[in-house]
């Protein structure tokens, strides 16, 4: 089965594939046209369609899947897709969603049998019960194996935040011999729960968007939010000092306040320090190869993640 990014200039696409967003504007002859963001597994692909009708407009929305007869063309160096013809997918076509999102590599079987034995060992019964209730919770454990890590700049395919939470971990278990002054089960805890509040922050694992309490609240204090109620559900003291530390760490992830970047406070704690520069180099590790597998034959394409261009010449 061919994907979109695995189309050739020139050639012909007829297929499936998810709008993941839609622009309307006005050609200088006075007619309508919409600039598409159409994806499915193999990820991204701008599209025009040109000449459109109001009913053309009404029927093709936002994580709609459609069908398109499309043909493949360069501009600006890159591809894009001319559609001729496009219609909604209707039930008869059995289309089959996983075909049309990006898709973590590893299964999530695999990563959900990593989560739990990192739980099991932990040697406090306080953050084990946390962490159990989280992942047991039929809504949490159910979105924490389908949402991704984000909208677009790193891990931003089906289960990606759980691939990021694993990979996490990995780096974690790595990293500790080296700084016996880090708190091994905060920062485990930390691996797993940090993002925890992006599962509400984000609207859904197909075409994910901000919810209006993720763009009030914001993910870091949501999972605060989350770690609170749990607290409260298991009788837990939230004065103990092994949650205080684990939500120090959630709210100060995202690095030093006067950087700008979402933390409620800056790192006060070596396991919050660490945790911080973890995140970062596995997010902007997996943004940056995203960037490089898809660049085709270029040699330096620009990563929003870095905000700079990157060289693939080595």
């Amino acid at each position: 089965m061919r994907y979109l990014l695995d189309y050739q200039e020139g050639e012909r696409v007829v297929g499936f594939c998810l709008v993941k967003s839609k622009e309307a504007g006005v050609a200088s002859n006075q007619s309508e046209y919409l600039n598409l963001e159409l994806g499915d597994r193999s990820g991204t692909i701008m599209a025009k369609l040109w000449d459109v009708n109001a009913e053309i407009k009404e029927a093709i929305q936002v994580k709609a899947v459609v069908k398109i007869d499309a043909v493949v063309q360069s501009y600006r160096g890159k591809k894009q897709l001319v559609i001729q013809r496009i219609r909604p997918a209707s039930p008869a076509d059995e289309v089959v969603m996983e075909s049309l999102i990006p898709i973590s590599p590893i299964p999530p079987g695999e990563l959900w049998g990593k989560l739990e034995s990192v739980i099991h060992s932990l040697q406090s019964k306080t953050l084990q019960a946390i962490l159990l209730e989280a992942i047991s919770d039929s809504e949490i454990g159910e979105r924490l194996r389908q949402y991704p890590a984000g909208v677009k700049m790193h891990h931003n395919y089906y289960h990606g935040l759980l691939e990021h939470i694993v990979s996490l971990l990995t780096a974690a278990e790595r990293l500790l011999p080296l700084y016996p002054q880090v708190d091994r089960d905060v920062l485990y805890a930390t691996c797993i729960l940090h993002d925890i509040g992006k599962l509400y922050e984000l609207s859904d694992p197909i075409a994910p968007d901000y919810t209006t309490p993720g763009q009030l609240i914001g993910h870091l204090v949501m999972g605060v939010e989350i770690v609170t109620g749990i607290c409260r559900k298991l009788g837990i003291p939230l004065g103990d000092a092994e949650v205080l530390h684990l939500k120090h760490c959630i709210l100060s992830h995202h690095g030093e306040v006067e950087n700008g970047w979402g933390s409620a406070v800056s790192g006060k704690t070596p396991t919050a320090v660490l945790f911080h520069y973890l995140d970062q180099i596995d997010s902007k590790m997996n943004a940056i190869g995203q960037t490089l597998s898809d660049m085709g034959e270029e040699e330096w394409e620009y990563a929003n993640v870095l905000r700079r261009k990157v060289w693939r010449g080595y």
